[in-house]
């Protein structure tokens, strides 16, 4: 594997981050330790060094049977170890949920215990809760910092102005800046690029990109056929349940999981590393999620980045993929922007283009 930093910092992270949702069957699935240990140890040979959790992740199970994963294989500070904070594990207790800097100190601590460290290398806020103002979360995150508890702050499932509101916070006040955004983005989901991706790219936050394979629709489990969909799997039971990841087999959908189909099979790849390829190299994109139960998939997810997908068919899957354009974005299309610019052609500068201060050199005394 390659390395991306994340974010403007030195923080260097591999382009494939194992997320470890499934360590521990507390939640009724997922991989007991011994597998977890199998697949921990697999991402590492493979070089891999950037690995997710949560502190309620299988129940706190995850962060434990991680810890212990490090310690055992004295891996520690060879890997990146990023975390999570927000969801309540005491209800009935108001604090011991959401974004304050109460539940933010008590969070952290709980987290150091289970993973046994004294440091976390990613600290991140796992949803906004609607509450807590940013200027409170960025200064309970840089006091962290200070204490040497965590290294580099994060953001996940937050508004965009938010997330750009707290990253202003932190360059005003000095605070440590918001390194990485995580996000869903997926071939099926690509609403982000409205927003989050030009906002990642002007203020240098590196987005990681969660559920890349669309909860397992898009891994090849389901194949398009004439009545639907066809194929085994959670996507498939959860359907009109009401919950917000179901029904996800829309026409428009089923046309995406057609197209990727094609072509995966006109690369010779499976559909899997197709879609994680496809995400792995869009715009803003610093590292992707991958999760697996079983080594066969894991094995799968990490050839996504060794091959390229040529210009014509990526062509079709973005074409297919694409959402639809929203106000105001209607408003930044190229007639519109002629008419802004009188006509003439004022198009963005070059990658290579860096402006410089010509300073007429002082005449020499003689």
């Amino acid at each position: 594997m390659n390395y991306y930093t994340l974010g403007k910092t030195g923080l260097r992270v591999t382009r494939l981050c194992l997320g470890t949702m499934t360590f521990g069957k507390d939640w009724g699935w997922g991989t007991e330790e011994s597998a977890s240990g199998e697949i921990f140890d697999h991402y590492l040979e493979a070089g891999g060094n950037f690995l997710d959790t949560a502190d309620l992740y299988t129940n706190g199970s995850s962060e434990r049977i991680l810890g212990k994963l490090m310690k055992d294989r004295k891996v520690r500070d060879k890997v990146v170890l990023a975390t999570k904070f927000t969801f309540n594990a005491e209800p009935g207790n108001p604090n011991a949920g959401g974004n304050g800097r109460k539940n933010m100190m008590r969070a952290v601590e709980g987290s150091l215990k289970r993973l046994r460290t004294e440091y976390i290398d990613l600290y991140i806020m796992h949803a906004w809760d609607q509450l807590t103002p940013a200027e409170e979360v960025m200064r309970a995150f840089d006091d962290l910092i200070s204490s040497g508890k965590i290294r580099y702050v994060g953001l996940s499932d937050v508004p965009a102005w938010y997330a750009a509101r707290a990253q202003s916070i932190a360059e005003l006040r000095g605070y440590e800046r918001v390194s990485s955004i995580q996000l869903e983005y997926s071939l099926l989901e690509r609403n982000i690029e409205h927003e989050f991706v030009p906002m990642g790219q002007e203020t240098g936050t590196g987005i990681t990109a969660w559920s890349p394979l669309a909860g397992g629709i898009l891994s090849g489990k389901y194949r398009t056929t004439h009545s639907g969909v066809k194929g085994e799997g959670r996507q498939v039971t959860i359907q009109n349940h009401g919950e917000p990841v179901a029904n996800r087999f829309s026409p428009k959908n089923l046309e995406i999981l057609s197209t990727l189909e094609g072509v995966a099979n006109e690369l010779g790849k499976s559909m899997a590393q197709v879609a994680l390829n496809w995400v792995a190299n869009r715009p803003g994109v610093a590292s992707i999620l991958i999760g697996a139960t079983k080594m066969k998939q894991l094995e799968d997810n990490l050839a996504a980045l060794s091959f390229e997908i040529p210009s014509e068919l990526l062509k079709k899957l973005n074409t297919v993929s694409a959402p639809p354009v929203p106000f105001p974005y209607t408003f930044f299309q190229n007639k519109l922007q002629q008419t802004i610019a009188g006509g003439t052609s004022v198009g963005p500068k070059p990658p290579h283009y860096t402006p410089k201060l010509h300073i007429p050199k002082e005449k020499s005394e003689s």
